[in-house]
């Protein structure tokens, strides 16, 4: 058998429903939604979970357990091809990357990563780098510094 050779298997393509053309075809006029009703009219339908106002399943059964969402270290993230505007010989701060809007919001920390190349020598402070970037910062004769 050859790929030129494959086929569908019967009844693995069907063509699609194509609703409000004509008399024919049985799904014209309303479109198989029937004459009235919330679900007949663009847009209708209710939200996804909604159990007609019976209190919804999520919200019924218990919640255990702790979740650390609220208390986890978020870092602003930067990557080493982001250093490469600055000048050689450069001292790079979270506060410099965030007044020159490569950072927007700090969060608790910045993070460097190692996504790209680095040809200067620059210092950088950070709370953060992951090994990759600490390599290549040092493999360029520059320092990576934690704050």
């Amino acid at each position: 058998m050859e790929l030129n050779e494959l086929k569908y298997t019967t009844g693995s393509n069907k063509n699609r429903k194509r609703v409000g053309r004509g008399i024919g075809t049985g799904h014209g006029k309303t479109s198989g939604r029937g004459q009235k009703g919330q679900n007949s009219r663009s847009g209708g339908g209710v939200r996804v979970g909604f159990e007609g106002g019976q209190n919804p399943l999520v919200f019924r059964i218990a919640k255990r357990g702790f979740n650390n969402y609220e208390f986890a270290t978020r870092y602003a993230v930067i990557n080493i091809s982001d250093l490469e505007k600055f000048e050689d010989g450069a001292e790079i701060t979270p506060e410099l990357l965030k007044e020159m809007g490569i950072v927007k919001k700090l969060e608790d920390g910045l993070k460097v990563l190692g996504n790209g190349e680095l040809t200067k020598k620059l210092t950088v402070n950070a709370h953060k780098f992951s090994k990759v970037a600490k390599e290549k910062i040092e493999n360029a004769g520059g320092k990576a510094k934690v704050i």
